[in-house]
């Protein structure tokens, strides 16, 4: 399942001290490349951006700039809202749509590949004759793959995204895709190089154009006849199911869906039908509703009864406000019926405090020491005898009052390791819509860094990692994973954590449906050791050869931007 691997378990050699400094260097290089204003970039690249004559530049250059804008006036909030609303309308901020679309002309009567049969789509017509009329197509075809198109793309365009897939193709792969432009040029689909089974599950996030081996579809017993317009969604769920392997590439090419593809009118009715017939087939009851955009579904997994049991495990030293905060929040909005809390006290000397300690119901773990957040929340997943822990920090507000229903549904399939949720900032801004490693760990955010409002985001969907600040995991897979690594004392154990789920075969799913507010760091302060970071980057080689196999492999993250990486 995994796409990556430990790099810390002696088979290779380790990265010098050297190595990991020369890899930040590049990493801060493109963001100042990348990010800076023109003349940042120039004066960064005369002085040297990792020199004392640069750091002494910063120092005293940076009060004057500020002195500079409070007498022009501060409009940082104006331009700040200009760049965002230039975002809403091209994504990445660096896409330009003209060399991307790489044609080359067709003669008429020139002929498609022989070993390909090319099913050309009209989505204004009846999609149960174009059902039946391809499954016939693929009983008695001798091509060795399939390739839908729709009607309105070119010939010429048609050929030229049929031969870069063939290109990319092998002998091992049954469905090859790209990236396609989606109803707006402007804002193109661009897409992971995994196809996450719950990402699935929420949208079609293979799309077009894609090739499928002939003999695969066959298998699996071709295209649904009550499928409708989401005739391929279902096909590529069923090959999901028989694990079929899926070979992203990581271009963008123009045989695309057209626009009538996403809208709701035309295909939500039909995704979520499809949606449902895959979770009844999988023995997974859930309920499923038309998500926000069209094409897009909720799906929510029923709980057993009884519902399994919750231990809510919550670190905190002295703040006694936001302890009052956190657990009252979670007594006042919770609806689910079976969990309880474990405070682990990290040597809090506060008198108020104290006393909350010796009044509160819930059970109160000591765990002194300096502070090591890995170790501390092992030690409590220890004192737990739940089916279920959630970790949660004492600066979180819940605000979904069925969170925990939500959150246990999904880490109780089979094959889900740990679950995350949407955190906001105290302004209610997107602070944590999961953990993107591209090229290093940073909070995927809405409001920010990735202001695009796509199917991509609004999905329940796998991810490489889940913030520590609020996830829940089944006790036993903790336990046997050894718990977070307590070497990582104070960032990267979570995650950390989820990467080494994923090495034992278990996903990370985010879900956007569970939301809470978190006051950042309020507990642990400024708190970041860089030999925390340094240790992470050495173990995944972060930099290197780490790949986030769930964010879109032509975007990478830097700073506050998402970019994209032409191919």
């Amino acid at each position: 399942m995994s796409s990556f691997q430990r790099f810390d378990t002696g088979t290779v050699p380790e990265l010098s001290e050297r190595d990991i400094k020369q890899r930040w260097a590049v990493f801060h290089r493109a963001i100042h490349e990348m990010s800076g204003k023109r003349w940042q970039r120039v004066l960064g690249q005369m002085l040297g951006e990792d020199t004392l004559r640069y750091k002494i530049a910063r120092f005293f250059g940076r009060p004057l700039l500020k002195l500079v804008r409070l007498l022009k006036g501060d409009h940082g909030a104006e331009e700040r809202a200009v760049t965002k609303s230039k975002a809403l309308t091209t994504f990445p901020h660096n896409y330009r749509l003209a060399p991307l679309i790489a044609t080359q002309s067709v003669e008429k009567d020139l002929p498609f590949p022989s070993n390909v049969a090319v099913v050309i789509v009209y989505e204004s017509g009846s999609p149960s004759s174009l059902i039946a009329s391809t499954n016939e197509l693929v009983e008695t075809t001798s091509a060795t793959w399939i390739f839908f198109c729709d009607a309105s793309v070119s010939k010429s365009d048609r050929f030229a995204s049929l031969t870069a897939l063939l290109n990319d193709a092998t002998d091992t792969d049954d469905v090859v895709f790209a990236d396609e432009l989606g109803a707006n040029p402007l804002t193109p689909i661009f897409k992971s190089p995994a196809v996450g089974p719950h990402t699935l599950l929420s949208y079609n996030c293979v799309g077009r154009p894609a090739l499928l081996r002939v003999t695969t579809v066959r298998t699996v017993g071709a295209l649904s006849s009550d499928a409708g317009w989401a005739f391929e969604h279902d096909l590529y769920l069923r090959l999901s199911e028989m694990k079929a392997r899926f070979h992203h590439v990581a271009r963008l090419l123009a045989a695309g869906r057209p626009a009538i593809g996403f809208e709701p009118s035309h295909v939500n009715d039909d995704s979520r039908r499809v949606v449902t017939s895959a979770l009844d087939r999988r023995g997974v009851p859930a309920t499923v509703v038309a998500g926000p955009l069209g094409g897009s579904v909720k799906w929510t997994v029923s709980l057993a009864s009884p519902p399994p049991t919750i231990d809510i495990i919550i670190p905190t030293r002295d703040r006694v406000d936001l302890m009052r905060q956190c657990i009252g929040a979670v007594e006042r909005k919770s609806t689910y019926p079976n969990y309880d809390i474990i405070i682990l006290d990290n040597d809090s000397k506060d008198p108020a405090t104290l006393e909350f300690f010796a009044t509160t119901k819930y059970r109160v773990i000591a765990c002194p020491g300096v502070f090591n957040y890995a170790k501390i929340v092992n030690r409590g997943v220890n004192h737990s005898n739940a089916q279920f822990v959630v970790t949660l920090n004492n600066d979180t507000v819940v605000e979904t009052p069925d969170w925990l229903e939500r959150m246990v549904g999904l880490a109780s399939l089979e094959d889900v390791g740990f679950v995350g949720a949407c955190l906001l900032d105290q302004d209610g801004r997107g602070e944590h819509e999961s953990i993107v490693i591209a090229p290093y760990p940073q909070h995927l955010r809405t409001d920010s860094n990735y202001p695009h409002a796509d199917q991509f985001v609004y999905a329940t969907r796998d991810v490489a990692a889940v913030t520590g600040a609020v996830q829940m995991v089944r006790r036993e897979l903790w336990q046997s994973l050894g718990g977070m690594d307590e070497q990582l004392k104070v960032t990267m154990n979570d995650v950390d954590i989820c990467l080494r789920s994923q090495l034992e075969g278990f996903y990370v799913v985010y879900t956007p449906d569970v939301r809470l507010y978190h006051h950042v760091s309020s507990s642990r302060g400024k708190l970041d050791p860089l030999d925390d970071r340094n240790r992470f980057i050495q173990r995944w080689d972060i930099f290197g050869t780490f790949r986030d196999p769930y964010f879109p492999a032509s975007l990478q993250l830097l700073g506050e931007t998402v970019y994209y990486l032409p191919r």
